[in-house]
């Protein structure tokens, strides 16, 4: 066989095999750059640096066992399902079928991340290593405005609001504060919870204003999956002190913003 003969369905190695470019995984997957971005957040998927990039440095990769894991998630069909609804009510509208849209609309589809919770975190210890940066998010959008017709839902603060204040419920019951520092970004806290040692920033009471520079879309990503992680940390965090979740409130000291009663088993 001479020298220069390569057959023409020659295996890929090395690096090319390793690695796959962003344009090609969304190919690859059949969805949208939107709905990639949305998908590898909630998975925990991110970009590699591999050491030689074949197809350019200005290129953005990912490790083909990543892509691979994506491809076999539920929560592909279910955002496919959530476009297909998405389209029958913009029909709907636009050929004024006011009924069927309000039917659409009261029945859209939905999901859950309890799985990726447990996937991603197969012990507790795991979910309190990884608190620092989702208790940060949930404590901003919790001093957002919570104001109709604005970028965030209402609801979405609101829950913000209920896990912040379950958490710093709990660390107050426990005493678990250990540090506190006031800077120009907010007021750090530091935390021993379970012999971890956790750390998180809160806004200064000041009235928050939502910018146009932010990408408020990979933010609310970011802040559905830290919703559902702080609800089963602090779910887990009351069992574990013998206190009921979520906690009974007390109307009138909810209404004067001054705290809430405890329900002991």
């Amino acid at each position: 066989m001479p020298k220069h003969y390569r057959p023409a369905g020659k295996k890929k190695e090395g690096n090319a095999a390793k690695y796959i470019t962003r344009t090609k995984a969304v190919k690859y997957l059949q969805i949208s750059l939107a709905v990639f971005r949305k998908l590898c957040i909630l998975k925990g998927v991110f970009p590699r640096e591999p050491k030689k990039k074949v197809e350019g440095n200005h290129k953005t990769y990912y490790h083909m066992k990543d892509i691979a894991f994506l491809a076999h998630d539920p929560l592909i069909e279910k955002f496919r399902e959530i476009k297909v609804h998405r389209k029958k009510v913009k029909k709907a509208m636009a050929k004024k079928n006011r009924d069927l849209a309000d039917r659409l609309l009261n029945r859209p589809p939905t999901y859950k991340l309890d799985r990726l919770i447990i996937e991603r975190y197969p012990s507790f210890v795991d979910a309190l290593r990884d608190l620092d940066d989702c208790l940060t998010m949930v404590h901003l959008f919790a001093a957002l405005p919570a104001i109709e017709g604005e970028r965030v839902q209402v609801q979405r603060i609101h829950n913000c609001r209920r896990l912040s204040h379950e958490w710093q419920a709990y660390i107050s019951r426990t005493n678990s504060l250990r540090k506190t520092f006031i800077s120009v970004k907010g007021i750090y806290y530091q935390a021993e919870v379970q012999g971890q040692k956790i750390t998180w920033l809160t806004p200064h009471a000041l009235q928050q204003v939502l910018t146009d520079d932010v990408d408020f879309n990979v933010m609310l990503t970011f802040l559905e999956f830290y919703e559902t992680l702080l609800g089963f940390v602090n779910f887990k965090l009351y069992h574990s002190i013998n206190v009921n979740y979520p906690p009974i409130l007390d109307p009138r000291l909810e209404a004067l913003a001054a705290g809430k009663y405890w329900c002991l088993l």
